[in-house]
């Protein structure tokens, strides 16, 4: 018994001691997420139950492998995240907290707010470790959400994995994309309205629409948009109806001859200066996969503003460098457009192209060109970025040095096909990228679309309606930025279809189903301002 007891101490004294170490790390100023699956393999999908801590010591002291679990110590799923970058050795991982019956747990995890949903994003495909989080960094530094990071490192099962990047998964959350919950109630009126994110990605006919239209210049590609969240077997027929109409219509409209009419134009569609900072954070990176994969939106009720939104930005990896992929993300200069990434042949998915026609209302090309100027004085100067990557390097200095020990990588051709030699330490990585971005911001400087207009302001309408779709054949939705009072119909021989009078809504929808094939005019009275008049075409 007292052999027992004294190999019970001596195996806590080594522990204690840090004797019982993780090959190849014994402290990091990084925190450490330790996980163990005992000894189960993390598939793609489902997630399996696994234990989970992470170490976050205070500033001066390092992070052990043996210390507890200050941030969190308890029950995760665990499932490989990601497509490609799922095939490269040093894997990325979805996760989800949970309590002890398996049930999602919200909690705040290295000071990101509470929520459930995590990814370890790896960086076997960026060997600077800042390609993602920069990016990230630039769109919340413009004013929208971007995913929150922490850079880490990583044990799965006693096996030192490598630097990560702790992130918030994309997702409908206060803390996150904050727009309205959907549910299985909301059906109707401003309920159905909102909220929705979507985006342009691999996508199968489970869990996608096809656009209406295809991309400017290219009659025979196919555009498909992605049910994201909430997913396609979580909305309804009804709310799936929706979105697509909505969508469709605001396409519709863009492609139209009055594409850039302030009242009834793109801007009563879209939140133009989302879609603005997009551009700007995913050109300066000239990112492959900016405009055809990994391309979000979102969409929150109208009666919280109604539009489409561009973002949150993801996906970087491939990102600030010279690959071979086609002319333009080869070229070494710092020239080229990722939104005319149309023009690359055999990509897939395919680019909605929307800048393509944006780009020719020289209202949107001159805000553009202003606030990409603007910001050069401020986070897309060269000292800003220089600043950051200054940042990242110094947190790394020692923690990089262990994940290439781990991933002897440095002067290999690995993951995306890089143009440029690839330097054979950590250091080299890092001036590669301060010169590439030097060289991309030049390029830019002299070429960036739009006039220089000093008078150019955020495209921005007091009033704007929507009416979708139209043409329509069982349901018009019609949505104001103003309080609708009135609605009237009127067939094409003056007879009133319908008449609503006595309304206080900013939304509502009208059954036409009945009506016969034929052009309608659609009549409503705003709160405070004149009648609108338009067109209502039924076809069946």
């Amino acid at each position: 018994m007292k052999s027992k007891t004294a190999l019970v101490f001596l195996l806590f004294f080594l522990i204690r001691s840090g004797f019982c170490q993780v090959p190849g790390i014994s402290s990091s100023n990084l925190p450490l997420v330790v996980i163990n699956t005992n000894g189960v393999p993390i598939p793609d999908v489902p997630k399996i139950q696994a234990n989970m801590k992470i170490i976050s010591n205070e500033t001066g002291i390092l992070n052990k492998p043996t210390d507890p679990g200050n941030v969190y110590d308890g029950n995760i799923g665990i499932e490989i995240h990601g497509a490609y970058s799922a095939t490269l050795p040093q894997k990325p991982y979805g996760f989800e907290t949970r309590d002890v019956t398996g049930a999602k747990l919200n909690v705040s995890l290295l000071g990101m707010p509470a929520e459930n949903d995590w990814i370890l994003l790896a960086n076997y495909n960026d060997k600077t470790f800042m390609r993602n989080t920069l990016a990230f960094e630039l769109f919340r530094k413009l004013g929208h959400y971007a995913p929150r990071t922490r850079t880490v490192e990583v044990i799965l099962n006693n096996t030192y994995q490598g630097i990560y990047i702790l992130t918030e998964k994309i997702k409908r959350d206060k803390g996150r994309v904050d727009i309205s919950k959907l549910t299985n109630t909301d059906i109707d009126g401003d309920n159905v309205s909102g909220g929705y994110i979507f985006k342009i990605d691999y996508y199968d006919a489970s869990n996608s629409w096809q656009s209406q239209f295809s991309p400017i210049g290219y009659p025979s590609k196919i555009v498909n948009y992605v049910y994201f969240d909430p997913g396609p077997a979580e909305l309804l027929d009804s709310q799936k109806k929706y979105l697509k109409d909505a969508v469709n219509s605001f396409e519709a409209k863009l492609y139209s001859s009055d594409f850039a009419d302030k009242t009834t134009g793109y801007p009563a569609w879209i939140d133009v200066n989302s879609l603005i900072d997009y551009f700007i954070v995913n050109e300066v990176s000239r990112n492959v996969d900016g405009f055809k994969k990994s391309m979000y939106f979102f969409k929150d009720r109208n009666s919280k503003g109604g539009k489409i939104n561009a973002g949150p930005v993801w996906d970087f990896d491939w990102a600030w460098k010279n690959i071979w992929d086609c002319s333009t993300f080869q070229a070494t200069d710092g020239s080229g457009w990722s939104y005319l990434i149309n023009d690359c042949p055999d990509i897939y998915p395919n680019s909605n192209g929307w800048v393509v026609r944006l780009l020719q209302d020289p209202d949107f090309a001159a805000a553009l060109n202003k606030r990409y100027f603007e910001l050069r004085n401020s986070y897309l100067s060269f000292s800003y970025l220089q600043s950051y990557i200054d940042s990242v390097q110094a947190l790394v200095s020692q923690a990089q040095n262990r994940h290439y020990d781990k991933w002897p990588i440095l002067s290999q051709p690995v993951g995306a096909p890089e143009v440029d030699a690839q330097p054979p330490s950590y250091m080299g990585q890092v001036t590669l990228l301060s010169k590439w971005i030097k060289t991309r911001l030049t390029w830019l400087d002299g070429h960036f679309p739009g006039k220089s207009v000093n008078s150019a302001e955020p495209i921005e309408t007091d009033f704007s309606y929507r009416i979708f779709p139209n043409p329509a054949y069982e349901t018009v939705y019609i949505e104001a930025s103003s309080e609708i009072n009135e609605i009237e119909v009127f067939s094409s021989t003056g007879r009133r279809e319908i008449y609503q009078p006595g309304m206080a809504t900013f939304e509502t929808q009208l059954n036409v189903s009945g009506f016969s094939p034929g052009i309608y005019l659609l009549h409503l009275k705003m709160l405070g301002r004149t009648a609108v008049n338009t067109k209502l075409i039924i076809k069946k």
